[in-house]
């Protein structure tokens, strides 16, 4: 199986500080990928390195066959989808569903003097009715609510057909109806086998959606565990990257955890 990215060694240090230390990490093509852990573990920094946008330190990135340094970012980017408030925050308030995601075949935020073949529409078209908000196309993005906001951003990621799709805290701040919705649309994305890579990352395991495969835990800027999901989810790494003992549940294929009671191990 050919590899999607790969990071060997991989070191950042701003300012003194370690904010990746000796990170080795492999995507190989067909898998769903979960990074967590808490605030400060590293994760963004991975997520910018990932995105190029930030090179390390130390240590060698491989992504989509072009090692970083030796390769032109602004060609590569254009293979990466990548989905973050940063996005959200350049779309116009009064630009339609439609067009904040048909607009990404452009590369821009805001519809101006772009020429969209029928192609580009039917393409939009489809990839929001894969997600499940055909129905929100002709509202605009201001009207939308943040779960609704979240699942636009998808949909614009997807749109020129990435290799890569990287969902920096899709979640974040939802409510819990919201958040089922997301979770129902990127279980949808994650079930196709023609996606690109997935890499979701989150604070929560409630958070990790089913037909996600494999797993990366981060503390302190350095791997926890890394694996196959069934294998390295368990209360033991999951303890050990936030820092407690910790109760793990899976009830028909998605995970809770909670605390685990002074005095009592955590199963």
């Amino acid at each position: 199986m050919s590899a999607a990215f790969e990071l060997a060694h991989v070191t950042v240090l701003r300012s003194g500080k370690a904010l990746l230390r000796d990170v080795s990490w492999r995507a190989d093509v067909g898998e769903r990928w979960v990074v967590i852990g808490a605030n400060g573990a590293g994760k963004s920094t991975l997520m910018q390195i990932l995105g190029t946008t930030m090179f390390p330190t130390s240590g060698e990135v491989v992504i989509l066959g072009d090692r970083l340094g030796e390769v032109d970012v602004f060609d590569l980017r254009t293979r990466i989808g990548f989905t973050g408030t940063t996005v959200a925050d350049r779309i116009p308030a009064e630009e339609t569903v439609l067009d904040a995601v048909m607009s990404a075949a452009h590369a821009v935020t805001g519809r101006w003097n772009e020429v969209y073949e029928a192609q580009d529409i039917a393409r939009a078209d489809q990839i929001l009715g894969e997600l499940g908000i055909r129905a929100l196309e002709d509202r605009t993005f201001g009207t939308l609510s943040e779960g609704e906001r979240k699942r636009t951003l998808v949909a614009r990621a997807l749109m020129t057909d990435p290799e890569l799709l990287v969902l920096d805290e899709p979640g974040a701040g939802l409510d819990l109806g919201a958040r089922e919705d997301l979770l129902a649309s990127l279980e949808l994305l994650a079930a196709v086998p023609e996606s690109p890579v997935l890499v979701l990352v989150t604070h929560h395991v409630e958070e990790i959606p089913r037909g996600f495969t494999h797993i990366l835990m981060l503390r302190d800027g350095g791997v926890v565990a890394s694996g196959p999901i069934e294998e390295t989810m368990t209360a033991e790494n999951l303890g050990r990257t936030f820092g407690m003992r910790l109760h793990l549940d899976i009830v028909d294929g998605r995970f809770a955890a909670r605390r685990a009671a002074f005095g009592h191990r955590a199963g």
